[in-house]
C-alpha cells in the first residue's frame, strides 16, 4: 500500500509534465504560414480596406439610377384684413377671415447623357477596389516572409543548442577520463580544471541559446496566433535546398508579380480615368424628369369634387458650361503631370526590384556554398579531433589542443547547422522579391 503523502507527491509531479506536453505544438514551415496568414490582425485590417473600397463601388453604382422626391405642405392663413380695394377705384374684394391650402409635388429625374463621368467614376473605383486586394496580397507576402524569418530563426537556435548538448555530453566524458588519467598519475590537476572550465564556458553558452530560443519562441506564438506558453516544435526547413535558376528568370518573375509594380499599373489606369472625366466636364448633360403636382385650395384634406389640381409635366433639360472649354484645359495638363509620375516611379521601382534581386540572387548561392565548405571543414576537424583525442590519451598533446580541437570542431557543426537555415532563408528572401514567396 503506497502513503497517501507518496501518492499526491507522485500525482502533483505529474501535472506540470502534463500541461507542459499540452502547450508543445510540432509545425513544419508550410503548416506555420498557414497559421501567421490565418491569424493576421494586418491581413484582417486588410480585408477591411477592401471591402471598404467594395462599399464605394456600390455607392457610385447607385449614382447611375434615377433620382426621386416628393413632398407635401400644409399651409394655414389668418387674414386680419378682409376687404382688398383695387388702385384707382376700382371694385373691392371680399377676403376670408382664415385661409387652409394643401400642395403636393413629386418629381423623378434621370440624367440620360453626362459626358461619360459616371461610367468613369464606376472603373476608377473598380480599379481602387483592385489597389486594396494587392495592397492585401503585400501584406500577406510581408505576412508569410515574417513567418518564415522567425521559424528560421526558432530553426537556429535549436540546431545550435544540439550541438552544444552534444558538447557538453562530450566534455563531461572528457572530465571523467581526466579524472581517471589524474588519479593514475598521468595528468595533473590543471588538466581536469581546464575540462571543467570548458564545462562551464559551454554551459553559460547554453544558458544563452536558451534565452533566445524562448524569445524567438514567443515571437513565434504571437505570428501565429498561438496561446503565448506554446512552445514550438519545428521540422527541418532546410531539407531539399533548390539550385538556383538564371538571374533573368527571377528578374522576368518580379516585373510580372511584384504587387507594387501592378499597384503603379492600376494606379496609372485610374489616372487615365481622371483624365478622362476632366475631359468630360466639356461636355453637355442631358437629363430628363417628370413632376407631379397637387393643389388643393380649399382647406380641406380631402377636397369637394372639382375643387383641387394635379397637373403632370415632362420635360428634359440639355445644359452645357461653355466656359468649361478654356477653364478646364489647365486641369487636363495637370492630370496628365500627375499620371506621367506614376510612370516614372514604375521605372524607378523597376531598377530597385531588379538590384534588390541580383543581391538575394547572389546572397543564396553564396549561402549554398557555404554549406559545401562547411562540410568540408567538419570532415577535416572530426579527423583533427580523432587524432588529438588519441595523443592526449597517449599523453603526446596537452590538455590545451584537446580542448581547442573539440571546440573547433562543434564550432563547424553550428556553423554548418546554421549555413544551412541562413541558405533556406535566403532562398525564400529571393522568392520574396519576384512576389512569388506565398506560391
Amino acid at each position: 500500500m503506497i502513503p497517501k503523502s507518496i501518492r499526491l507527491m507522485l500525482a502533483a509531479s505529474l501535472i506540470p509534465a502534463t500541461l507542459f506536453a499540452q502547450s508543445i505544438k510540432e509545425l513544419n514551415i508550410n503548416q506555420a504560414i498557414e497559421l501567421g496568414i490565418a491569424n493576421s490582425k494586418n491581413l484582417k485590417l486588410s480585408q477591411n480596406k477592401i471591402d471598404q473600397a467594395v462599399a464605394q463601388l456600390e455607392i457610385v453604382k447607385d449614382n447611375v439610377l434615377p433620382t426621386a422626391n416628393a413632398s407635401f405642405l400644409y399651409n394655414h392663413a389668418e387674414i386680419p384684413t378682409t376687404t382688398f380695394t383695387l388702385p384707382g377705384g376700382g371694385s373691392s374684394l371680399q377676403l376670408p377671415k382664415r385661409a387652409d391650402a394643401f400642395v403636393g409635388t413629386a418629381a423623378v429625374q434621370e440624367l440620360v447623357y453626362g459626358g461619360g463621368k459616371l461610367k468613369y467614376a464606376k472603373e476608377s473605383t473598380k480599379l481602387l477596389a483592385d489597389v486594396a486586394r494587392l495592397d492585401a496580397d503585400r501584406s500577406k507576402e510581408e505576412i508569410t516572409y515574417a513567418v518564415i524569418n522567425t521559424y528560421y530563426a526558432l530553426y537556429k537556435v535549436a540546431q545550435s543548442r544540439k550541438v552544444v548538448d552534444q558538447n557538453l555530453e562530450s566534455i563531461a566524458a572528457q572530465i571523467k577520463q581526466a579524472q581517471r588519467f589524474f588519479e593514475q598519475g598521468i595528468v595533473t590537476k590543471n588538466d581536469v580544471l581546464r575540462f571543467q572550465l570548458q564545462q562551464a564556458n559551454v554551459t553559460l553558452t547554453q544558458m544563452d541559446i536558451e534565452n533566445n530560443r524562448k524569445i524567438i519562441n514567443y515571437n513565434l506564438d504571437i505570428l501565429l496566433g498561438l496561446p503565448e506558453d506554446t512552445e514550438v516544435k519545428i521540422t527541418d526547413p532546410s531539407g531539399g535546398l533548390k539550385t538556383p535558376g538564371a538571374l533573368n528568370d527571377y528578374i522576368g518573375l518580379a516585373m510580372a508579380n511584384r504587387q507594387e509594380l501592378k499597384q503603379l499599373d492600376v494606379q496609372n489606369k485610374v489616372a487615365d480615368y481622371n483624365i478622362k472625366t476632366i475631359k468630360a466636364n466639356t461636355l453637355p448633360t442631358v437629363g430628363v424628369g417628370a413632376n407631379l403636382y397637387y393643389i388643393n385650395p380649399s382647406g380641406n384634406f380631402i377636397p369637394p369634387t372639382n375643387q383641387y389640381l394635379m397637373p403632370v409635366t415632362v420635360g428634359a433639360t440639355v445644359s452645357w458650361n461653355i466656359a468649361s472649354l478654356w477653364s478646364n484645359r489647365n486641369k487636363v495638363s495637370e492630370a496628365k503631370i500627375q499620371q506621367s509620375e506614376i510612370t516614372i516611379r514604375k521605372d524607378i521601382l523597376s531598377d530597385q526590384v531588379k538590384t534588390d534581386i541580383n543581391k538575394n540572387y547572389q546572397n543564396y548561392q553564396v549561402a549554398v556554398n557555404k554549406i559545401q565548405v562547411l562540410e568540408t571543414s567538419i570532415a577535416q576537424a572530426t579527423e583533427n579531433d580523432k587524432l588529438l583525442a588519441s595523443k592526449y590519451k597517449n599523453n603526446v598533446a596537452s590538455v590545451t589542443d584537446r580542448i581547442d580541437a573539440e571546440t573547433l570542431l562543434y564550432q563547424a557543426k553550428i556553423n554548418l547547422e546554421i549555413a544551412k537555415a541562413d541558405a533556406g532563408l535566403a532562398y525564400y528572401t529571393l522568392l520574396k522579391s519576384t512576389g512569388k514567396i506565398t506560391q
